[in-house]
């Protein structure tokens, strides 16, 4: 495995792959007999999408998930078979060429349920379709009062022979567990309709990674590891990946770029918004809010340098920021982890979500394509 203490690119997100597989095989563990959906859209989060999804299907995953076609089909087309499940569609999607490649379609209408009918006529094939039903969160999905319509026209669909029902699915608001529990019966009612219309689906599932580890009743037949697969927590509540036996997969890191003394009183960076308050050595790391890094953690965050943290200050710039390292020896070159695992002393997702009044999950997938994403593995 390359060494991660070892100065690297100028900028670089390191992706750690037996992670990816540990994750999966710790959450798997824990949540079987379920089956796992890894979650790889928006590009594994930002992780990249077809490496991320080989490890997951290794660490025993038995599904991949997307919200669209395009994504869908860059798997297939990286010669990925692995069952895959694309949810949110253009209000124009193609959906023959994803039926051909037998990717599977959640369904949020009967207007796409005729819409996929339709695709699977042309190529004279059947539609692997998955019926997402609205139990609260007020997204995609069909809506409680169109169920009973919904589910009789999928009946008739699929005893003709167009589509399939493998899946009914749905979606919770981790609002409470009280209110969790009330999206479970309403999901159940629904899966329930189903049944009484003469639909047999395969799988049901709820549960994304924070149900799966918190509400064992909502795991059902399968659920959805999106943020859990990256070793970054779901909850909010100052759990750690460490307490969930998750490893972070993803380690941002740059160089330092130059190092400068300077006096009590020097303002640093845009509108002066922070100065020094004595002699201090400044540190200067190239990346900016053009890389991902969030210019709301200004002065809030903070990064791992010579194994030690030390604070942002000044405006997060669009290609710099600064870091005041006091007096401890930083020269040029050396590596300064922005986000990584904490158990080794770095910031994690989750610090920097909070010094910019967000989440982890919006830092990692924010990451920009100027920062070269290397996938690295043991031998």
């Amino acid at each position: 495995m390359t060494d991660r203490s070892l100065p690297g690119p100028f900028r670089e997100a390191v992706i750690d792959l037996d992670a990816v597989r540990r994750n999966l095989r710790t959450i798997g563990e824990g949540v079987a007999p379920a089956a796992v959906m890894a979650v790889v859209k928006a590009d594994a989060y930002g992780h990249g999408a077809v490496p991320v999804a080989r490890a997951a299907l290794e660490g025993g995953a038995g599904w991949l998930g997307v919200a669209d076609l395009h994504e869908a089909l860059a798997l297939r087309a990286a010669g990925i078979d692995a069952p895959v499940l694309a949810w949110l569609h253009d209000p124009d999607a193609r959906f023959a060429d994803a039926i051909e490649r037998d990717v599977d379609l959640g369904v949020s209408s009967v207007a796409q349920l005729e819409a996929m009918a339709a695709a699977a006529a042309s190529v004279d094939r059947t539609a692997n379709v998955h019926l997402k039903l609205d139990t609260g969160l007020s997204r995609n999905g069909i809506a409680p009062e169109a169920w009973p319509a919904a589910v009789e026209r999928a009946a008739e669909l699929e005893a003709a022979g167009r589509i399939h029902v493998r899946g009914i699915f749905s979606h919770l608001a981790n609002t409470s567990p009280d209110a969790d529990a009330e999206q479970l019966a309403a999901f159940l009612r629904g899966v329930d309709e189903a049944r009484r219309a003469g639909l047999r689906p395969e799988l049901r599932h709820l549960a994304s990674t924070a149900a799966a580890l918190r509400f064992p009743e909502a795991r059902l037949d399968l659920v959805r590891i999106g943020i859990g697969v990256y070793g970054i927590p779901p909850f909010g509540d100052g759990t750690t990946a460490a307490d969930l036996g998750l490893t972070p997969v993803m380690t941002l890191r740059g160089r330092v770029a130059a190092v400068r003394r300077v006096g009590p009183g020097t303002g640093v960076s845009y509108n002066h918004a922070w100065r020094a308050e004595r002699e201090t050595t400044l540190a200067l790391v190239p990346l900016g809010y053009a890389d991902g890094v969030p210019r709301q953690a200004s002065g809030r965050a903070e990064v791992l340098i010579g194994g030690r943290r030390h604070p942002v200050v000044g405006r997060i710039a669009m290609d710099q920021f600064l870091v005041d390292v006091g007096d401890d020896e930083v020269a040029v070159g050396d590596e300064v982890v922005l986000v990584g695992d904490p158990q080794v002393g770095a910031p994690s997702a989750d610090d920097w979500g909070a010094a910019a009044d967000t989440i982890g999950y919006e830092i990692v997938t924010r990451i920009g394509p100027r920062v070269p994403r290397t996938h690295v593995e043991d031998a």
